[in-house]
C-alpha cells in the first residue's frame, strides 16, 4: 500500500526511531497526536493483533469496538501491506506478544 510522501516525512520517522523507551514514545505521540488519534491508532493495532491470531470480524468488533470498515481496512493492510506484519513479527520475536494478543 503506497502512500504519497512529503518532505519531512523521513525526519519524522527518524524521530520515532530515536525514541528509546515506551514512555518516550508515549510522550512523543501525546505531543503529536490528539487523544482521539491515539485511541484510533491503538484500536487499529489491537484489531491487527486479533485478526493475526485468527479471530473473526464479529469477535474483533466485540473486543475492540471497531467498526466493520476499520476491521476490513486493517485486514487488507495485514494481507497486502507491510507495516502491521513487520510490527507483529518483531513483537513476536521479542516475546512481547504471542498468538496475536498482547501480554499483560
Amino acid at each position: 500500500m503506497g502512500i504519497i510522501r512529503h518532505p519531512g516525512d523521513e525526519l519524522f520517522y527518524e524521530a520515532i526511531l530515536s525514541l528509546r523507551t515506551v514512555e518516550d514514545c508515549r510522550l512523543f505521540f501525546e505531543d503529536v497526536s490528539t487523544i482521539k488519534e491515539l485511541q484510533a491508532m491503538s484500536q487499529r493495532f489491537r484489531v491487527a493483533c486479533l485478526l493475526d491470531s485468527g479471530e473473526n470480524y464479529v469477535a474483533v468488533s466485540e473486543a475492540t469496538g471497531a467498526s466493520s470498515a476499520t476491521i476490513s481496512r486493517v485486514n487488507r493492510c495485514l494481507q497486502y501491506g507491510g507495516g502491521y506484519r513487520t510490527a507483529l513479527d518483531n513483537l513476536k520475536e521479542a516475546g512481547k506478544i504471542g498468538n496475536g494478543t498482547t501480554q499483560e
